[in-house]
């Protein structure tokens, strides 16, 4: 079954800080159909922060979902909603593929970190301030720091 993303490109911000920004309102399993049905339910619904006063909302079909226009007092808004096939998740992988004639793949291991050395002693004779600061850095002298 195919998983559709519910795609919304929005303007936000005001003036020249105007700007669009893109999110997934959510998936859809299914047909391309039921996909756009969702899509228009939430077009129809849906209701921008800008403009605060609009004075004109139309909603346009397009081949792979709907631009809505919502003309203000001095600009207009526009919101893109699109479906779009998803292809690839990286919080919900898929599940390795039992049909294929490739031998499944051992789990790779992240390399292991490099060992942090411990720190230098500090010195006895350099002592500290009336606060108790060391005068002299603990890091000073490191050499696996650059």
């Amino acid at each position: 079954m195919t998983t559709w993303g519910l795609v919304v490109e929005a303007t936000v911000g005001l003036g020249e800080r105007k700007r669009t920004e893109a999110y997934v309102l959510t998936h859809v399993e299914g047909s391309r159909e039921e996909a756009l049905e969702e899509l228009e339910r939430r077009a129809r619904e849906y209701s921008p922060e800008h403009p605060r006063s609009p004075k004109r909302r139309r909603l346009l079909r397009s081949s792979d979902g709907f631009l809505l226009v919502i003309d203000g007092a001095w600009q207009s808004y526009a919101t893109r909603f699109s479906i779009a096939e998803l292809l690839e998740d990286t919080d919900h992988p898929e599940p390795p593929r039992q049909d294929t004639a490739e031998p499944p793949r051992a789990h790779e291991t992240a390399p292991s970190p490099a060992p942090v050395p411990a720190e230098p002693s500090p010195v006895a004779d350099e002592g500290c301030d009336e606060d108790g600061v060391p005068l002299r850095p603990s890091w000073l002298g490191r050499t696996d720091l650059s």
